[in-house]
Protein backbone atom coordinates (compact mmCIF):
# COMPACT_ATOMS: atom_id res chain seq x y z
CA UNK A 1 0.00 0.00 0.00
CA UNK A 2 1.25 3.34 -0.61
CA UNK A 3 1.32 6.60 0.92
CA UNK A 4 -1.41 7.97 -0.78
CA UNK A 5 -3.68 4.42 -0.17
CA UNK A 6 -2.48 4.59 3.81
CA UNK A 7 -3.56 8.24 3.92
CA UNK A 8 -6.79 7.96 2.10
CA UNK A 9 -7.53 4.68 4.58
CA UNK A 10 -6.83 6.38 7.39
CA UNK A 11 -8.51 9.42 7.35
CA UNK A 12 -12.02 7.22 5.66
CA UNK A 13 -11.77 5.46 9.50
CA UNK A 14 -11.94 8.65 11.24
CA UNK A 15 -15.40 9.62 10.30
CA UNK A 16 -18.45 7.23 10.49
CA UNK A 17 -19.71 6.46 6.57
CA UNK A 18 -22.67 8.18 6.73
CA UNK A 19 -24.95 6.12 3.92
CA UNK A 20 -28.13 7.69 2.26
CA UNK A 21 -31.36 6.17 3.42
CA UNK A 22 -33.60 5.45 0.64
CA UNK A 23 -36.85 5.33 2.71
CA UNK A 24 -35.61 8.88 4.24
CA UNK A 25 -35.16 10.36 0.81
CA UNK A 26 -38.64 8.69 -0.57
CA UNK A 27 -40.61 9.83 2.30
CA UNK A 28 -38.73 13.22 2.07
CA UNK A 29 -39.67 13.62 -1.58
CA UNK A 30 -43.16 12.78 -0.91
CA UNK A 31 -43.71 15.25 1.23
CA UNK A 32 -42.17 17.78 -0.63
CA UNK A 33 -43.76 17.38 -2.90
CA UNK A 34 -47.29 17.26 -0.66
CA UNK A 35 -46.03 20.61 0.31
CA UNK A 36 -45.45 21.90 -3.35
CA UNK A 37 -48.95 21.29 -4.85
CA UNK A 38 -51.19 21.52 -1.71
CA UNK A 39 -49.43 24.56 0.33
CA UNK A 40 -50.86 25.02 3.91
CA UNK A 41 -53.14 21.66 3.91
CA UNK A 42 -49.89 19.22 3.41
CA UNK A 43 -48.32 21.29 5.95
CA UNK A 44 -50.93 21.22 8.33
CA UNK A 45 -51.27 17.41 7.67
CA UNK A 46 -48.21 16.13 8.14
CA UNK A 47 -46.83 19.10 11.71
CA UNK A 48 -50.35 16.69 13.05
CA UNK A 49 -48.75 13.03 12.03
CA UNK A 50 -44.82 13.98 13.08
CA UNK A 51 -45.12 16.63 15.94
CA UNK A 52 -48.56 15.52 16.70
CA UNK A 53 -49.79 19.24 17.37
CA UNK A 54 -53.16 20.73 15.34
CA UNK A 55 -52.83 23.76 13.90
CA UNK A 56 -55.61 25.56 11.25
CA UNK A 57 -53.63 27.70 8.79
CA UNK A 58 -54.51 30.85 10.64
CA UNK A 59 -52.21 29.35 13.58
CA UNK A 60 -48.88 28.49 12.34
CA UNK A 61 -47.63 32.05 12.47
CA UNK A 62 -46.61 32.70 16.39
CA UNK A 63 -48.44 36.59 17.38
CA UNK A 64 -45.98 39.10 18.00
CA UNK A 65 -47.76 39.62 20.91
CA UNK A 66 -46.85 35.75 22.11
CA UNK A 67 -43.46 36.60 21.11
CA UNK A 68 -43.45 39.56 23.74
CA UNK A 69 -45.09 37.27 26.30
CA UNK A 70 -42.20 34.49 26.02
CA UNK A 71 -39.97 37.33 28.26
CA UNK A 72 -42.56 36.81 31.17
CA UNK A 73 -41.13 32.77 30.88
CA UNK A 74 -37.34 33.78 31.12
CA UNK A 75 -35.45 34.50 33.71
CA UNK A 76 -33.81 38.26 33.69
CA UNK A 77 -30.23 36.46 33.70
CA UNK A 78 -30.98 34.37 30.50
CA UNK A 79 -32.37 37.58 28.96
CA UNK A 80 -28.99 39.25 29.51
CA UNK A 81 -26.96 36.18 28.57
CA UNK A 82 -28.73 36.08 25.29
CA UNK A 83 -28.68 39.89 24.92
CA UNK A 84 -24.57 40.25 26.09
CA UNK A 85 -24.44 36.95 22.88
CA UNK A 86 -26.15 38.95 20.26
CA UNK A 87 -24.29 42.19 20.65
CA UNK A 88 -21.04 40.24 20.22
CA UNK A 89 -22.06 38.38 17.59
CA UNK A 90 -23.56 41.31 15.51
CA UNK A 91 -20.59 42.87 16.66
CA UNK A 92 -18.09 40.51 14.52
CA UNK A 93 -20.20 40.25 11.30
CA UNK A 94 -20.67 43.91 11.12
CA UNK A 95 -17.00 43.47 10.04
CA UNK A 96 -17.79 41.12 7.38
CA UNK A 97 -19.96 43.98 5.23
CA UNK A 98 -18.92 44.56 2.19
CA UNK A 99 -20.56 47.56 -0.40
CA UNK A 100 -20.64 48.43 -4.03
CA UNK A 101 -17.98 49.58 -5.74
CA UNK A 102 -17.03 50.58 -9.45
CA UNK A 103 -14.01 52.47 -11.50
CA UNK A 104 -13.70 54.12 -14.32
CA UNK A 105 -10.67 53.29 -17.40
CA UNK A 106 -10.77 55.67 -20.59
CA UNK A 107 -14.48 56.07 -21.40
CA UNK A 108 -15.83 52.65 -19.51
CA UNK A 109 -17.19 52.19 -16.05
CA UNK A 110 -17.78 48.53 -14.30
CA UNK A 111 -18.42 47.27 -11.10
CA UNK A 112 -20.09 45.43 -8.79
CA UNK A 113 -23.65 45.91 -6.93
CA UNK A 114 -23.79 44.22 -3.51
CA UNK A 115 -27.47 43.56 -2.42
CA UNK A 116 -28.97 41.58 0.57
CA UNK A 117 -31.30 38.98 -0.02
CA UNK A 118 -34.92 40.08 -0.16
CA UNK A 119 -36.47 36.87 2.25
CA UNK A 120 -34.47 34.20 4.17
CA UNK A 121 -36.13 31.13 6.08
CA UNK A 122 -34.27 29.92 9.17
CA UNK A 123 -35.18 26.01 10.11
CA UNK A 124 -34.38 25.76 14.30
CA UNK A 125 -34.91 22.73 16.06
CA UNK A 126 -37.59 22.81 18.40
CA UNK A 127 -39.13 21.21 21.74
CA UNK A 128 -37.56 20.79 24.65
CA UNK A 129 -34.56 20.62 22.88
CA UNK A 130 -34.36 23.78 21.90
CA UNK A 131 -30.97 26.17 20.81
CA UNK A 132 -31.60 29.63 21.15
CA UNK A 133 -27.93 29.99 20.25
CA UNK A 134 -28.44 28.56 16.90
CA UNK A 135 -31.33 31.19 16.29
CA UNK A 136 -28.57 33.97 17.08
CA UNK A 137 -26.17 32.52 14.50
CA UNK A 138 -28.16 32.34 11.63
CA UNK A 139 -30.37 35.21 12.01
CA UNK A 140 -28.45 37.90 12.89
CA UNK A 141 -25.46 37.62 9.88
CA UNK A 142 -29.03 37.76 7.93
CA UNK A 143 -30.17 41.11 9.56
CA UNK A 144 -26.39 42.70 9.24
CA UNK A 145 -26.62 42.06 5.76
CA UNK A 146 -29.70 44.09 5.19
CA UNK A 147 -32.33 40.98 4.61
CA UNK A 148 -35.29 42.75 5.25
CA UNK A 149 -37.07 39.63 5.94
CA UNK A 150 -35.80 37.00 8.40
CA UNK A 151 -38.72 33.96 8.60
CA UNK A 152 -38.30 31.30 11.51
CA UNK A 153 -39.73 27.40 11.47
CA UNK A 154 -39.48 25.72 14.56
CA UNK A 155 -41.08 22.55 15.18
CA UNK A 156 -43.50 22.57 18.21
CA UNK A 157 -43.92 18.80 19.42
CA UNK A 158 -47.47 18.70 21.62
CA UNK A 159 -47.22 22.41 21.46
CA UNK A 160 -44.50 22.58 23.03
CA UNK A 161 -42.55 26.00 22.22
CA UNK A 162 -39.55 26.58 23.67
CA UNK A 163 -40.14 30.37 25.46
CA UNK A 164 -36.07 30.79 24.88
CA UNK A 165 -36.15 30.95 21.19
CA UNK A 166 -38.94 33.12 20.72
CA UNK A 167 -36.52 35.61 23.19
CA UNK A 168 -33.85 34.98 20.88
CA UNK A 169 -35.79 35.56 17.84
CA UNK A 170 -36.65 38.99 19.12
CA UNK A 171 -33.23 40.20 19.97
CA UNK A 172 -32.11 38.89 16.39
CA UNK A 173 -34.74 41.01 14.71
CA UNK A 174 -36.47 37.99 12.86
CA UNK A 175 -39.64 38.86 11.61
CA UNK A 176 -42.03 36.12 11.24
CA UNK A 177 -42.07 32.95 13.34
CA UNK A 178 -44.14 30.10 11.82
CA UNK A 179 -44.53 26.49 14.13
CA UNK A 180 -43.58 24.01 11.38
CA UNK A 181 -41.05 21.49 11.54
CA UNK A 182 -39.16 18.27 9.59
CA UNK A 183 -39.36 18.18 5.43
CA UNK A 184 -42.70 20.29 5.55
CA UNK A 185 -41.43 22.94 7.12
CA UNK A 186 -38.84 23.31 4.13
CA UNK A 187 -40.95 22.92 1.79
CA UNK A 188 -42.98 25.53 3.04
CA UNK A 189 -39.71 28.04 2.81
CA UNK A 190 -38.75 26.34 -0.41
CA UNK A 191 -42.18 26.71 -2.53
CA UNK A 192 -43.95 28.91 -0.73
CA UNK A 193 -47.65 28.35 0.67
CA UNK A 194 -50.92 30.70 1.36
CA UNK A 195 -49.79 31.46 4.65
CA UNK A 196 -45.89 31.38 4.24
CA UNK A 197 -44.26 33.10 1.07
CA UNK A 198 -41.60 31.36 -0.17
CA UNK A 199 -37.82 32.48 0.89
CA UNK A 200 -34.74 32.91 -1.48
CA UNK A 201 -32.14 30.93 1.14
CA UNK A 202 -32.66 28.29 3.97
CA UNK A 203 -30.20 28.35 6.24
CA UNK A 204 -29.87 26.46 9.95
CA UNK A 205 -29.22 22.68 11.55
CA UNK A 206 -32.01 19.41 11.70
CA UNK A 207 -32.24 16.11 11.66
CA UNK A 208 -31.74 13.83 8.78
CA UNK A 209 -35.26 14.85 7.31
CA UNK A 210 -34.77 18.02 7.48
CA UNK A 211 -31.11 18.05 5.76
CA UNK A 212 -32.03 16.16 3.20
CA UNK A 213 -34.85 18.29 2.21
CA UNK A 214 -32.56 20.88 1.95
CA UNK A 215 -30.75 19.13 -0.54
CA UNK A 216 -33.68 18.38 -2.78
CA UNK A 217 -34.68 21.81 -2.61
CA UNK A 218 -31.38 23.63 -3.78
CA UNK A 219 -31.73 25.32 -6.53
CA UNK A 220 -35.34 26.18 -6.28
CA UNK A 221 -33.54 28.10 -3.18
CA UNK A 222 -30.50 28.42 -1.95
CA UNK A 223 -29.22 26.59 1.31
CA UNK A 224 -25.97 26.83 3.48
CA UNK A 225 -24.57 23.29 3.40
CA UNK A 226 -25.48 20.19 4.78
CA UNK A 227 -23.84 19.69 8.20
CA UNK A 228 -22.64 16.61 8.91
CA UNK A 229 -22.08 15.33 12.74
CA UNK A 230 -20.03 18.18 14.92
CA UNK A 231 -16.83 17.20 15.35
CA UNK A 232 -13.23 18.87 17.33
CA UNK A 233 -9.56 17.97 17.07
CA UNK A 234 -7.50 19.33 19.97
CA UNK A 235 -3.28 19.57 19.27
CA UNK A 236 -1.71 19.60 22.64
CA UNK A 237 1.73 19.79 24.36
CA UNK A 238 3.09 19.23 28.19
CA UNK A 239 1.98 22.85 28.64
CA UNK A 240 -2.31 21.74 28.63
CA UNK A 241 -3.98 21.11 31.28
CA UNK A 242 -5.44 17.46 31.53
CA UNK A 243 -8.41 18.43 33.08
CA UNK A 244 -9.34 21.00 30.21
CA UNK A 245 -8.39 18.78 27.34
CA UNK A 246 -10.63 16.35 29.16
CA UNK A 247 -13.50 18.39 29.31
CA UNK A 248 -13.55 19.88 25.70
CA UNK A 249 -13.34 16.26 24.24
CA UNK A 250 -16.29 15.55 26.36
CA UNK A 251 -18.22 18.80 25.41
CA UNK A 252 -17.64 17.95 21.60
CA UNK A 253 -18.90 14.18 22.55
CA UNK A 254 -22.47 15.11 24.21
CA UNK A 255 -23.97 16.69 21.19
CA UNK A 256 -24.95 13.00 19.67
CA UNK A 257 -23.68 9.36 19.12
CA UNK A 258 -22.18 10.43 15.72
CA UNK A 259 -20.07 13.47 17.11
CA UNK A 260 -16.22 13.15 16.66
CA UNK A 261 -13.65 13.97 19.34
CA UNK A 262 -9.88 13.71 18.40
CA UNK A 263 -6.88 14.41 20.40
CA UNK A 264 -3.57 14.66 18.84
CA UNK A 265 -0.26 15.21 20.90
CA UNK A 266 3.24 13.94 21.10
CA UNK A 267 3.02 13.91 24.79
CA UNK A 268 2.86 10.19 25.71
CA UNK A 269 2.45 12.18 29.81
CA UNK A 270 -0.79 13.73 28.63
CA UNK A 271 -2.15 11.19 27.01
CA UNK A 272 -2.41 9.30 29.82
CA UNK A 273 -3.77 11.95 32.19
CA UNK A 274 -6.20 12.47 29.35
CA UNK A 275 -7.82 8.89 29.70
CA UNK A 276 -7.99 9.29 33.63
CA UNK A 277 -9.30 12.39 33.30
CA UNK A 278 -11.99 11.86 31.07
CA UNK A 279 -13.00 8.53 33.48
CA UNK A 280 -13.34 11.01 36.39
CA UNK A 281 -15.19 13.51 34.64
CA UNK A 282 -17.89 11.68 32.55
CA UNK A 283 -19.78 10.41 35.67
CA UNK A 284 -20.86 14.00 36.66
CA UNK A 285 -22.19 14.35 33.11
CA UNK A 286 -26.35 13.89 32.73
CA UNK A 287 -25.41 13.04 29.04
CA UNK A 288 -23.10 10.35 30.08
CA UNK A 289 -24.64 7.78 27.54
CA UNK A 290 -24.66 9.71 24.84
CA UNK A 291 -20.91 10.69 25.59
CA UNK A 292 -19.89 6.99 25.76
CA UNK A 293 -21.37 5.75 22.59
CA UNK A 294 -19.77 8.94 21.17
CA UNK A 295 -16.28 8.15 22.27
CA UNK A 296 -16.87 4.41 21.61
CA UNK A 297 -17.80 4.94 17.78
CA UNK A 298 -15.83 8.57 16.79
CA UNK A 299 -13.44 9.29 19.90
CA UNK A 300 -9.61 8.69 19.44
CA UNK A 301 -6.35 9.77 21.03
CA UNK A 302 -3.06 10.10 18.15
CA UNK A 303 0.18 10.20 19.34
CA UNK A 304 2.53 12.19 17.29
CA UNK A 305 6.30 12.88 16.35
CA UNK A 306 5.88 16.23 17.43
CA UNK A 307 3.52 19.58 16.95
CA UNK A 308 4.15 19.95 13.16
CA UNK A 309 3.18 16.24 12.69
CA UNK A 310 0.17 17.16 14.92
CA UNK A 311 -0.70 19.83 12.12
CA UNK A 312 -0.31 18.06 9.27
CA UNK A 313 -2.95 15.62 10.92
CA UNK A 314 -5.62 17.97 11.59
CA UNK A 315 -5.08 19.93 8.13
CA UNK A 316 -5.65 16.05 6.68
CA UNK A 317 -9.09 15.70 8.85
CA UNK A 318 -9.93 19.59 8.03
CA UNK A 319 -12.33 19.90 11.14
CA UNK A 320 -15.00 21.74 11.74
CA UNK A 321 -13.55 23.18 15.10
CA UNK A 322 -8.83 22.96 15.86
CA UNK A 323 -8.25 23.96 19.47
CA UNK A 324 -4.73 24.58 19.62
CA UNK A 325 -3.51 24.14 23.29
CA UNK A 326 0.24 24.22 23.35
CA UNK A 327 2.67 27.08 24.84
CA UNK A 328 2.62 29.42 21.48
CA UNK A 329 -0.45 28.71 19.46
CA UNK A 330 0.13 31.28 17.15
CA UNK A 331 3.47 30.13 16.14
CA UNK A 332 0.88 27.28 14.27
CA UNK A 333 -1.35 29.20 12.64
CA UNK A 334 0.63 29.94 9.97
CA UNK A 335 0.58 26.11 9.88
CA UNK A 336 -2.93 25.57 9.82
CA UNK A 337 -4.75 24.99 6.20
CA UNK A 338 -8.10 23.34 6.99
CA UNK A 339 -10.27 24.21 9.54
CA UNK A 340 -14.18 25.51 10.09
CA UNK A 341 -12.46 27.75 13.21
CA UNK A 342 -9.60 28.11 15.47
CA UNK A 343 -9.21 28.23 19.03
CA UNK A 344 -5.62 29.36 20.51
CA UNK A 345 -4.20 28.50 24.02
CA UNK A 346 -5.42 27.25 27.25
CA UNK A 347 -8.49 29.26 28.14
CA UNK A 348 -10.04 29.11 24.49
CA UNK A 349 -12.52 26.41 25.03
CA UNK A 350 -14.51 25.94 21.78
CA UNK A 351 -17.80 26.06 23.88
CA UNK A 352 -17.10 30.06 23.75
CA UNK A 353 -16.95 29.54 19.87
CA UNK A 354 -20.51 28.10 20.22
CA UNK A 355 -22.64 31.08 22.55
CA UNK A 356 -20.59 34.27 23.06
CA UNK A 357 -16.89 34.97 21.71
CA UNK A 358 -18.67 36.76 18.40
CA UNK A 359 -17.89 34.27 15.16
CA UNK A 360 -20.71 31.89 13.70
CA UNK A 361 -20.71 28.69 14.93
CA UNK A 362 -22.40 27.52 11.80
CA UNK A 363 -18.86 25.57 10.71
CA UNK A 364 -18.26 23.37 7.84
CA UNK A 365 -18.18 19.71 8.85
CA UNK A 366 -17.21 16.54 7.68
CA UNK A 367 -13.60 17.42 5.98
CA UNK A 368 -15.71 20.23 3.96
CA UNK A 369 -13.66 22.40 5.59
CA UNK A 370 -10.83 21.92 3.04
CA UNK A 371 -13.26 24.30 0.48
CA UNK A 372 -16.12 25.91 2.49
CA UNK A 373 -16.23 28.81 5.00
CA UNK A 374 -18.43 29.36 7.95
CA UNK A 375 -21.58 30.99 7.94
CA UNK A 376 -21.43 34.88 7.32
CA UNK A 377 -22.52 38.25 5.96
CA UNK A 378 -21.65 36.69 2.82
CA UNK A 379 -24.21 33.99 2.93
CA UNK A 380 -26.87 36.46 2.81
CA UNK A 381 -25.98 39.17 0.48
CA UNK A 382 -25.53 38.60 -3.90
CA UNK A 383 -23.69 40.37 -6.09
CA UNK A 384 -24.49 41.93 -9.70
CA UNK A 385 -21.58 43.29 -12.06
CA UNK A 386 -21.90 46.35 -13.21
CA UNK A 387 -20.87 47.26 -17.10
CA UNK A 388 -21.10 50.72 -18.68
CA UNK A 389 -19.17 51.61 -22.19
CA UNK A 390 -19.39 54.46 -24.39
CA UNK A 391 -18.73 55.06 -28.32
CA UNK A 392 -15.14 55.68 -27.48
CA UNK A 393 -14.88 52.88 -24.88
CA UNK A 394 -16.80 50.18 -27.31
CA UNK A 395 -14.06 51.21 -29.73
CA UNK A 396 -11.35 50.57 -27.50
CA UNK A 397 -12.12 46.55 -27.04
CA UNK A 398 -14.39 45.96 -30.62
CA UNK A 399 -11.06 44.28 -31.83
CA UNK A 400 -10.53 42.04 -29.87
CA UNK A 401 -14.54 41.29 -28.35
CA UNK A 402 -15.07 40.54 -32.57
CA UNK A 403 -12.08 38.37 -32.67
CA UNK A 404 -13.05 36.07 -29.68
CA UNK A 405 -16.50 35.53 -31.26
CA UNK A 406 -15.32 34.20 -34.35
CA UNK A 407 -13.24 32.21 -32.46
CA UNK A 408 -16.36 30.32 -30.58
CA UNK A 409 -18.42 30.33 -34.11
CA UNK A 410 -20.64 33.24 -32.51
CA UNK A 411 -21.80 35.37 -35.89
CA UNK A 412 -24.76 37.37 -34.07
CA UNK A 413 -22.21 38.12 -31.08
CA UNK A 414 -19.66 39.51 -33.72
CA UNK A 415 -22.19 41.41 -35.27
CA UNK A 416 -24.08 43.22 -32.18
CA UNK A 417 -20.42 44.83 -31.57
CA UNK A 418 -20.07 45.93 -35.16
CA UNK A 419 -23.45 47.22 -35.82
CA UNK A 420 -22.39 49.87 -32.66
CA UNK A 421 -19.40 51.17 -34.75
CA UNK A 422 -20.80 51.35 -38.33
Amino acid sequence: MNRKEYSQKWLSGLRPTVSRSGAVERSVRSILEAVRREGDPAVIRYTRKYDQTRLTASQLRIRPERIKESYRHVSPAAVEALRFAADRIRLFHERQKISSWSYEEQQITLGQLVRPLSRVGIYVPGGKAAYPSSVLMNALPAKVAGVPEVVMCTPTPRGDLNPHLLVAADLAGVDEVYTVGGAQAVGALAYGTRSIARVDKIVGPGNIYVATAKRLVYGVVDIDMIAGPSEIVVIADDTADPRFIAADLLSQAEHDEDAISILITPSETLVRKVRTQIKTQIGRLSRKQVIVESLRRSGKIFLVRDLAQAVAMANAIAPEHLELAVDRPESLVPMVKHAGAVFLGHYTTESLGDYVAGPNHVLPTGGTARFSSPLSVDDFIKKTSLLSFSREGLSRVKDAAIRIAEMEGLEAHAHAVEIRIK
